[in-house]
């Protein structure tokens, strides 16, 4: 290694959970890296959405309330997990705790649960849909996502721009829905 270049992949590692942590901690840790969605030490953000579309899909087929009461727990507990791996990790919203991408994913995916019923050809395009428009705001952070990053502190504060970003998905995908599928 070139003592010049910083070795990019121990800068970009995921922070351990403490070796004395409990059982219950290191539970609430490995739902935070999203079981381990967030690992990567590029893009944990986007492998953590992955990882939550990918847990999603079999959600989905349960049916739409089913998937809309996942969804609504994802987030209900969300702000603790996030909060808590943050304190465990000793920083705030370090980029490899995804469950917050994980919840706000589920919501973007509201729309292709709903439909799924209805219009079963038109899932896998919402599915992709949804992924590509909530990476999208959660990366470009528009307003209003951007103003509660930087004011909204501690695990709500960590979820609570993804949730922001699920729903102008959702808003995306309605409006679409609504004039143009």
């Amino acid at each position: 290694m070139n003592p010049a270049k910083p070795d990019i992949r121990r800068a970009n590692a995921c922070p351990p959970c403490p070796v004395g942590a409990s059982a219950a901690d290191r539970c609430i840790y490995w739902l935070g890296v999203g079981l381990g969605s967030g690992l990567p030490a590029r893009a944990p953000g986007t492998w953590g959405s992955l990882g939550g579309l990918l847990a999603a899909l079999p959600l989905m087929l349960w049916g739409f309330w089913p998937f809309l009461a996942a969804t609504v727990a994802a987030c209900a507990v969300g702000s603790y997990i996030c909060g808590r791996t943050a304190e465990l990790m000793r920083r705030h919203d370090d980029p490899h705790i995804v469950w917050d991408e994980w919840a706000g994913q589920w919501i973007a995916l509201l729309p292709a649960a709903y439909l799924h019923s209805i219009r079963p050809e038109q899932t896998a395009g919402l599915v992709l849909a949804a992924f590509v428009l909530f990476r999208l705001f959660d990366v470009l952070k528009p307003p209003p996502i951007r103003w509660a990053d930087q004011r909204v502190s501690g695990g709500f504060g960590i979820l609570l721009d993804d949730i922001m970003a699920g729903l102008m998905s959702v808003g995306v995908i309605g409006l679409y829905l609504l004039f143009g599928g």
